[in-house]
């Protein structure tokens, strides 16, 4: 297999102008019809990149929709309450992205007079828009000539060129992105870039692609050396961290006890249940909870099943989880305001409870108990 440092040799050996002239034939003819594809405005474009980072096309566009619908200009969503924002967000994952999209919204607004920047290097100072972000919407609204890289783009450039670099690793970015670079046409940027990544998306694909069908069959290393299945090369793995969480799903009446989830750990921002977050789910027993000796005197009952009900894999992180079912009874609200006040949390209405954004498996749990 070649390697990026020792590719620029034989950049000319190697036929560049075939393979951009195959995918930007292969394009229209294979493309699908997306909304953010029929239009120049970097607000549309800027919106539609951040919803599907690490987000399927099909998961993706009804929350693009919605906030579009929603939020149809920059102001409008900087306008917004980051609460409502993560309502929106909610069951999308990866919350940060919503936050910074959020907090990009504002910087627009407030420091660029509710325009995007005109060029690569000027949106990269925008909050949450890195370089795959900031060279889409160039291209795209602008026609800069910059190249996108992303994981497609990655699998597509290191099967045909047969690299074996190191695609999870700061060098191995850097180098695939000026191979791009030097791929992408100075009059179709926005054209090549969307081939490429629909290549990767479509035909291309990281299990079974389309190999018998390819354009560029004949001249792929990959496919003719037999490695479709070791390219790209991704050496670095994210660690998964378990995590063991006990919830308490305290109830008083039609009212249900809620927490905002504080920054530094995941779903900063969402409201989930009180909870503990303990070694082993097995070994937990109700009574050694720091909650429960105040939960037990203001209880009408506490129902607990010892057993892990719910599951969430997130990309680096196994949430196990189980909850506790408190019932208190309506002479004790009270006692139970107070007991929120201490710790921070909140006694709110179900239809509050719907309005806030909540973690995918605090959802399940509600939808399960019709609440």
């Amino acid at each position: 297999m070649f390697n990026v440092k020792s590719f620029s040799k034989f950049s000319k050996v190697l036929n560049f102008k075939h393979f951009t002239r195959e995918l930007l034939q292969w394009y229209p003819l294979n493309k699908r019809d997306l909304p953010w594809r029929n239009t120049q405005n970097p607000y549309i474009i800027w919106l539609s990149e951040i919803i599907l980072q690490q987000t399927r096309v099909a998961q993706g566009l009804p929350y693009f929709e919605n906030f579009l619908q929603k939020y149809p200009a920059v102001q409008d969503l900087a306008a917004a309450p980051l609460d409502d924002v993560l309502r929106l967000w909610q069951g999308l994952g990866y919350y940060s992205r919503a936050r910074n999209l959020h907090h990009c919204a504002k910087q627009v607004s407030e420091e660029f007079g509710r325009t995007f920047p005109t060029s690569y290097k000027e949106l990269l100072k925008l909050k949450g828009v890195g370089s795959y972000t900031a060279a889409a919407i160039a291209s795209f609204a602008y026609k800069e000539k910059v190249a996108v890289v992303d994981g497609n783009v990655f699998r597509v450039l290191a099967r045909y060129f047969g690299i074996s670099e190191d695609i999870s690793s700061p060098k191995g970015k850097k180098e695939f992105e000026k191979l791009a670079n030097e791929l992408i046409p100075a009059d179709q940027p926005d054209e090549f870039n969307q081939a490429i990544m629909e290549f990767g998306a479509l035909q291309c694909t990281p299990k079974s692609p389309d190999c018998e069908s390819c354009p560029l069959q004949e001249s792929c290393v990959a496919y003719q050396n037999n490695l479709i299945g070791e390219l790209p090369v991704k050496k670095g793995k994210v660690k998964v961290r378990t995590r063991n969480f006990v919830y308490f799903a305290i109830s008083c009446g039609d009212n249900l006890m809620m927490k905002k989830r504080g920054g530094q750990d995941i779903w900063e921002g969402l409201h989930d249940f009180p909870l503990e977050e303990i070694e082993e789910l097995d070994k937990f027993e109700l009574t050694n909870s720091k909650y429960y000796p105040a939960l037990e005197e203001i209880s009408a009952s506490v129902h607990y099943e010892p057993q892990i009900k719910y599951r969430h894999i997130l990309s680096h992180q196994r949430i196990f989880s189980t909850f506790v079912e408190v019932k208190v009874h309506s002479k004790f609200l009270s006692q139970l305001k107070n007991l929120g006040q201490k710790h921070g949390w909140k006694l709110l209405t179900a239809n509050q409870v719907e309005e806030l954004g909540k973690p995918k498996l605090i959802v399940n749990y509600l939808n399960d108990q019709n609440i």
